[in-house]
């Protein structure tokens, strides 16, 4: 049984930046995390940290439904 039984999340962390007129470096001055961390948040992450989650909610001024979305599996 893989993973993608279960549907799977997409983040839509690039579509918000681009929403705010955010680059990645004003980002990360924001979240107060750094550029090389929020990198791996382009698709590419397989665990999400809350902590994280909460950061980029408050620096993107968005809620964690704007950002995350649940795609559930195709039959």
């Amino acid at each position: 049984m893989n993973d993608f039984e279960f549907g799977t999340v997409k983040l839509h962390l690039k579509e918000i930046m681009e929403e705010r007129g955010l680059s990645l470096s004003k980002l990360s001055f924001r979240a107060e995390m750094q550029r090389t961390q929020l990198k791996h948040y382009d698709g590419s992450i397989q665990r999400l940290d809350i902590a994280v989650l909460s950061r980029l909610c408050y620096a993107l001024e968005c809620d964690l439904q704007d950002l995350l979305e649940y795609i559930p599996p195709s039959e």
